[in-house]
C-alpha cells in the first residue's frame, strides 16, 4: 500500500516539478544586448515623447521673438468723394484719394516686447529641463525596480532548486517509512507556492520593461535586458548643501523665476500704454476734371489719447502687478515644498541605507545559518519538515527584503536628485554586490 501511495505521489510531484521547471526557464534573458542605466537615460532623453513635446514648445517660443518686435502691417485705402448720385459712372466728377498708413508703437514698447518674448523662451527651456529631469528620475527608479526583479528571479531559481531537493528527500524518506505522507505533500505545496511567486515576478518585470521602453520612446513590447549594480553612498550631502543646490539647479524654481521676470516686463509694458501710439499716412489725391489743382497730396498724423481712459489702463497695470505677486508667492511656496521634499527624501534614504546594512550584516547571515542548520537537522531526522520549510521561507523573505532595500535606496537617491535638479556626486558612493549583471 505504501509503495502504491508513493507511486501516486511520485507521478503527481513529477508532473508538478516539470511544470515548475518549465516556468523556471520561461524568464531566461532574451538575445538582445543588455543596456546600462547610462544608455537607457541617453535614449530616453533623446527619444522620449514628453521631451519632444517640450522641445516643440521651446521652438514655438523662439518663433514668437520676431513678431514681438515687428510693427503693425501697413494699410492702404482708397476713397472716392463727390461722385454724382444721378451719374455714378461719371468718375471725372469724383475726387479720388489714395492713402498709405503706418502705425508705430510708443517708444520703448518694442524693446519690452522683445524682452518678454526672450523670457518666454527661457521659461520654455526651463520647463524642458524640468521634464528631462522628471523623465531621468523615472528611468532610474524603473531601472532599479527591474534590477531588483532580476535578483528576485535569480533567488526564485535558487529556491526552486532547494524545493526540488526537499521533494526528493521527502519521497525517499517516505518510501522507507521514516517520514509521514504529509511531508511529501508539504514539499509539493512549497514548490507550488514558488510557482505562484514566479507569476508575480514575471508580471512585475514585464511592467517595468514596458515603462522603460515607453520612456525611451520605443514600443512597450520591445525586448529589453539591463546590466548594472546597486549603489549605496557612505554619506549623503548635508541638507543645507542640498537646499542650495536645489535653489541653483531645480528647473521648476528656475522656470518660476523666469516667469516672474517675464511678468515684471509685462508690467512695464502695460505702463507704456500711457504713451500714445502714432499713426502716419501719406496719400495722392486726384480732383475732378476742370479743377484748378487737379493733382495733390495728403499727409496725415494721428495718435490715441490713453490718458483719457485712465481707469482701463490703471486696471491693466494692477492686474499685471497682481500676476507678479501671485507668482512670487508661488515661488516661495515652491521653495518651501522643495526644502520639505529634500528633508523627507534624505530621511527615507538614510533609513533604507540602515536597513540595507542590517540585512547585509545581520539578518542575511543569520537566515542562511538557520537554513543550513535546519537542512542538516532534517537530514538527520532531528527536526520535522515544517521547520525546514519555515527556515527556507524565512531565508527567502530576508533575501527578497535585502534586494528590495537596495533597489529602494537607489530609487530614493533618484528621487533626491530629481528634487535638487542635479546628480549627486558619486565620489563617495560604493558599489555593492548581488545586483551586478
Amino acid at each position: 500500500m505504501r509503495i502504491l501511495m508513493f507511486l501516486l505521489l511520485f507521478q503527481s510531484t513529477e508532473r508538478l516539478s516539470d511544470r515548475v521547471l518549465l516556468q523556471e526557464h520561461q524568464h531566461r534573458r532574451s538575445d538582445v544586448a543588455p543596456m546600462t542605466l547610462a544608455a537607457i537615460e541617453a535614449a530616453a532623453l533623446e527619444n522620449n515623447r514628453e521631451i519632444r513635446v517640450m522641445k516643440e514648445r521651446v521652438e514655438l517660443a523662439k518663433a514668437g521673438i520676431t513678431p514681438s518686435i515687428a510693427v503693425d502691417d501697413p494699410s492702404f485705402s482708397y476713397r472716392a468723394w463727390g461722385t454724382p448720385i444721378l451719374a455714378p459712372w461719371n468718375l471725372n466728377q469724383t475726387q479720388h484719394m489714395f492713402m498709405f498708413n503706418q502705425t508705430f508703437p510708443a517708444a520703448g514698447k518694442r524693446e519690452l516686447r522683445y524682452e518678454a518674448a526672450s523670457q518666454a523662451v527661457e521659461l520654455a527651456e526651463a520647463e524642458l529641463e524640468a521634464r528631462k529631469l522628471d523623465v531621468a528620475a523615472r528611468v532610474r527608479a524603473t531601472f532599479y525596480e527591474l534590477l531588483r526583479n532580476e535578483d528576485e528571479l535569480r533567488l526564485h531559481d535558487e529556491q526552486i532548486a532547494l524545493a526540488r531537493q526537499a521533494v526528493a528527500s521527502a519521497r525517499i524518506k517516505y518510501t522507507v517509512g521514516r517520514v509521514p505522507q504529509q511531508d511529501v505533500l508539504k514539499a509539493q505545496i512549497a514548490v507550488t507556492r514558488l510557482a505562484d511567486h514566479l507569476a508575480m515576478f514575471l508580471q512585475d518585470g514585464d511592467l517595468a520593461r514596458a515603462r522603460l521602453n515607453t520612456l525611451m520612446g520605443r514600443s512597450p513590447a520591445s525586448p529589453l535586458e539591463i546590466e548594472g549594480a546597486y549603489i549605496v553612498p557612505a554619506d549623503l550631502p548635508e541638507t543645507a548643501m542640498l537646499e542650495q543646490i536645489a535653489l541653483d539647479h531645480r528647473p521648476e524654481l528656475k522656470a518660476l523665476d523666469a516667469e516672474i521676470r517675464q511678468l515684471e516686463t509685462k508690467v512695464r509694458l502695460t505702463e507704456k500704454n500711457y504713451k500714445p501710439d502714432i499713426s502716419v499716412g501719406a496719400g495722392y489725391m486726384l480732383s475732378p476734371s476742370g479743377s484748378m489743382n487737379r493733382n495733390g497730396y495728403m499727409a496725415e498724423l494721428s495718435f490715441n489719447l490713453p490718458w483719457l481712459n485712465r481707469s482701463k489702463h490703471n486696471a491693466e497695470i494692477s492686474e499685471a502687478q497682481w500676476q507678479v505677486n501671485v507668482r512670487r508667492a508661488e515661488l516661495e511656496n515652491q521653495r518651501a515644498m522643495v526644502f520639505q521634499a529634500i528633508q523627507e527624501a534624505v530621511i527615507r534614504a538614510n533609513t533604507v541605507a540602515r536597513l540595507v546594512e542590517i540585512y547585509r550584516d545581520t539578518l542575511r547571515p543569520q537566515a542562511q545559518a538557520t537554513l543550513r542548520a535546519a537542512s542538516a537537522a532534517y537530514q538527520t531526522e532531528q527536526t520535522d519538515f515544517l521547520n525546514l520549510i519555515d527556515s527556507q521561507n524565512t531565508a527567502l523573505d530576508v533575501e527578497y527584503s535585502y534586494y528590495r532595500a537596495l533597489a529602494e535606496f537607489d530609487s530614493r537617491l533618484a528621487e533626491l536628485e530629481g528634487i535638487i535638479g542635479v546628480a549627486i556626486p558619486r565620489e563617495s558612493i560604493a558599489r555593492v554586490g548581488g545586483g551586478q549583471r
